[in-house]
């Protein structure tokens, strides 16, 4: 009898196998299932067989994450149950990673892929500097990847995340597929209970006097703390993430300002009067939501793609500024001056 609801469908013939959709691989991805036939996930949900080379793995718990309205239905559907015999509310704890296994990333920087896209733009000195707080570490599962490690404020380790950036541009790399997966998984971490804290937190038990700076992605809280050290920078690690009670608690008592990427800002906007019931002041940015073009917003801009165009060369800047007057209007929004490299601590 099983114990998961939630389980990868059994093998039943070569119909129960379908092609993966990161690595397009036929027959070798497995759909997760709901053993009790009241939920139908999407095609996507599910593992590739190719662990090494592919890697992916998408989750009912990341499925239900990214879809709160179906997250709340289940937990109604539950909480309606008839309480019998055979059924006990259990507590799963929270998995953690080995810290080892995080100082054994902590190196071979020259071949990661996002310190060579930060050091073309930031420096040498000021990317390591980033690499170094944030603990950012390196991944052999694609050459050149990186990990973000998701550290809370107790310095436990959640989770790793693995993405793998093009050095030039600094975009995540997509094609033949998304190549992001979780070290957990990785690892073969069959039952590991995954709950997600912001990236960055681990830095407000050393940082408890800067307001909080919360984007989306964990690249951008690099290059934006470079820019706007006024702030401590966090990461939500998507739209979704990090939005409920337990993880918002950490910033209780924080001030802190949200700066959602084009087109996630209403929905973050829904999100401010859960954080001040829990004690946030918080604050919205809405500046990019409000000015951006639409060439920008169909890309999905945040506040690293307008950072990034700001150069410590004064007559670059002023050049940028006469082409794009918008670009001024958001440095005196932000109270932003130029830095470089000697004045990023």
């Amino acid at each position: 009898m099983t114990t998961h609801r939630f389980i990868l469908e059994p093998y039943k013939g070569i119909a129960t196998r379908h092609t993966c959709p990161a690595c397009h691989r036929k027959r070798c991805f497995s759909r997760y299932i709901d053993t009790e036939k009241r939920i139908s996930f999407p095609n996507h949900v599910g593992r590739c067989d190719h662990e090494q080379k592919c890697g992916y793995h998408f989750t009912p718990r990341e499925f239900f994450e990214q879809n709160p309205k179906e997250k709340k239905s289940l937990m109604e559907e539950t909480a309606l149950r008839p309480c019998t015999n055979e059924q006990t509310a259990i507590t799963v704890p929270t998995s953690y990673i080995d810290k080892n296994i995080v100082r054994q990333s902590l190196k071979c920087y020259s071949t990661n892929r996002l310190y060579q896209f930060l050091v073309s733009q930031l420096g040498e000195s000021s990317a390591m500097t980033l690499m170094e707080r944030y603990q950012i570490g390196s991944s052999k599962h694609w050459n050149g990847a990186t990990v973000f490690w998701q550290i809370d404020h107790k310095n436990r380790v959640r989770t790793g995340k693995i993405m793998l950036y093009n050095a030039k541009t600094g975009k995540r790399v997509k094609e033949p597929y998304n190549h992001i997966t979780w070290v957990h998984s990785v690892l073969h971490k069959g039952d590991y209970n995954l709950k997600q804290c912001f990236f960055g937190e681990h830095l407000l038990t050393i940082d408890k006097a800067r307001p909080v700076a919360l984007v989306e992605s964990e690249k951008t809280a690099l290059i934006a703390s470079y820019y706007l050290p006024q702030y401590l920078w966090l990461a939500s690690g998507g739209k979704n993430g990090c939005f409920n009670e337990c993880a918002l608690s950490v910033l209780a008592g924080r001030s802190v300002v949200l700066f959602p990427d084009l087109g996630a800002t209403e929905y973050w906007q829904g999100k401010i009067e859960v954080m001040k019931s829990i004690g946030i002041d918080v604050q919205l940015f809405d500046y990019l939501e409000a000015n951006a073009p639409p060439e920008e917003r169909k890309e999905g801009y945040d506040i690293a793609d307008y950072l990034l165009k700001i150069k410590p060369d004064e007559a670059i800047l002023q050049s940028m500024i006469h082409k794009n007057p918008n670009l001024r209007m958001l440095m005196e929004k932000l109270g932003l001056e130029l830095v470089n490299a000697q004045s990023f601590q």
